[in-house]
């Protein structure tokens, strides 16, 4: 798609400067497991196998983090994330450039939290 205003030089439209995400209201809400095994639905995580993801695992909080914060609707993130777990992952995790503005302009203590 692209994108012209009246005058201007054609601009490309990306999927991921228009794709709709949904954030919670406040980061009290993430109540989700902080350790074990969670079984993310198909719309979050595409994987052979499912989507069972050991958080307790090297890489599988930040796995499930990514999916759940980048794919998953208000409901996903409240079932599924944990606030202590997100603010110690946050900085780790690789999000879409969008999807982190979004969340670290809505809840400011997620800028710049010092990775330990």
């Amino acid at each position: 798609m692209v994108v012209q205003s009246e005058g201007a030089t054609p601009r490309r439209a990306f999927f991921r400067d228009l794709k709709p995400y949904e954030i919670v209201d406040s980061l009290g809400q993430l109540d989700g497991p902080s350790a074990g095994v969670v079984e993310l639905p198909h719309s979050l995580f595409w994987a052979p196998g499912g989507g069972r993801i050991d958080l307790d695992e090297a890489g599988g909080t930040a796995m499930a983090y990514q999916a759940v914060l980048s794919e998953g609707t208000a409901a996903d993130q409240r079932a599924l994330l944990n606030r202590h777990v997100l603010l110690s992952v946050w900085q780790e995790l690789m999000l879409p450039r969008r999807v982190r503005d979004l969340w670290e302009a809505k809840f400011p203590e997620l800028r710049g939290i010092e990775v330990a």
